[in-house]
């Protein structure tokens, strides 16, 4: 029986990100018999150290502070040498920080395939970050990317070749969002009387664009609660806005917690406003808890979300395009519970993470098979 393959994947830390919990979760289901599964990172602290120590995952901590470090060179150097030294044979960057570090490295001195990753719109990158990045597309062997809108947008913004990008869908771990949709005790204790839950979960950062719903929510039946879970950079003028337009106790920002599966149980409807996204993670995670879902047209969301279908959608920043919609899902119970169940099953059959990590080892066995026949040629 032939061996596990060493395979390195790397991110900047070990948080809550979604980069993050989407490597974490892939190291897990990768290790094992076709992969032995090393991960390397800039900083080895945060949630998911903890999930890779339980599933026996080595971790390589290089000494990079920031891309402009003097340390940079000297770990570069250490990260070809644990290459080298473990037979790696596919190195797999997640983010932008571990693409532009490991990317270069790894191509001029190692025999090593190198792959990166574009999770995210590069409108969101400053225009010095997004030329760096394109360096890279031309270095990596190739970009693994997590939507279809994602691929279109390689292609026909980046200019990279069609052949050298593939997609593999994030993956959630349906099992975690099983359970009682309604947490009684924990929904009156955080939601008080509410008849109904509208919630959110995400990053508090100006493209997720808070202020839409927030706006939109002020229209909606005054007996229902919005909860917003999340920290960022624009907590404090969100909550600022939510005073200005007199939400009062009819709004809550909660901070940002590992354990987001009792929070999406105690919503009725999720809604999701963002301006951009690659494959969002969190309305995945909403769906796969049975939540009638509400999204922007934005990025790969028209991918999970068929409008009347298994939620609802809207034109990205129309407000009242946005309160319609809740009005129509907060008007409709059996319409809600009817779109929440769709919306569940087909995350359980097509965005597994048994589904998305044998989509990645498909790819990862490409680029080595290609890898294998260019030494034999």
């Amino acid at each position: 029986m032939a061996s596990a393959i060493p395979i390195l994947l790397m991110v900047r830390e070990l948080g809550i990100g979604g980069s993050e919990r989407q490597l974490a979760t892939m190291a897990r289901a990768l290790n094992g018999e076709a992969f032995e599964v090393h991960v390397g990172c800039f900083i080895d602290e945060g949630v998911r150290r903890r999930e890779l120590d339980e599933a026996r995952v080595p971790i390589l901590q290089l000494q990079v502070p920031n891309l402009k470090s003097p340390r940079v060179v000297p770990s570069a150097w250490r990260l070809v040498e644990y290459i080298r030294g473990h037979r790696i044979r596919l190195m797999h960057a997640f983010d932008y920080p571990t693409v532009l570090f490991a990317t270069p490295a790894v191509r001029t001195a190692s025999g090593c395939i190198a792959l990166s990753s574009q999770r995210g719109h590069r409108d969101l990158m400053s225009a010095r970050l997004r030329r760096a990045m394109r360096v890279t597309d031309r270095m990596a062997h190739g970009i693994v990317v997590n939507s279809e809108y994602l691929l279109r947008h390689m292609v026909e913004d980046e200019r990279v070749p069609r052949s050298k990008i593939e997609v593999c869908p994030n993956g959630v771990d349906v099992n975690v969002f099983e359970g009682v949709r309604d947490l009684r005790e924990m929904r009156a204790a955080e939601c008080g009387d509410a008849g109904l839950v509208f919630g959110l979960v995400c990053a508090l950062r100006p493209e997720k664009d808070v202020p839409t719903l927030l706006a939109a929510f002020a229209r909606v039946n005054a007996g229902t609660r919005l909860v917003i879970v999340g920290d960022g950079p624009c907590g404090d003028e969100w909550i600022a806005l939510a005073d200005r337009l007199q939400l009062g106790e009819r709004c809550r920002f909660v901070p940002a917690t590992r354990d987001i599966g009792p929070w999406l149980r105690t919503m009725d409807v999720f809604v999701l406003p963002s301006t951009t996204e690659g494959l969002s993670n969190a309305l995945m995670e909403a769906m796969a808890s049975g939540c009638c879902v509400i999204a922007s047209r934005a990025g790969g969301n028209p991918e999970l979300v068929r409008d009347g279908e298994n939620g609802f959608l809207f034109e990205t920043g129309n407000v009242e395009g946005l309160a319609a919609q809740m009005r129509r899902a907060a008007n409709d119970g059996a319409l809600r519970q009817r779109l929440g169940a769709r919306a569940k099953q087909m995350i359980a059959e097509q965005f597994s993470i048994a589904a998305s990590a044998s989509r990645m080892a498909d790819i990862y066995a490409r680029f080595l098979g290609e890898a294998a026949s260019r030494r034999t040629a």
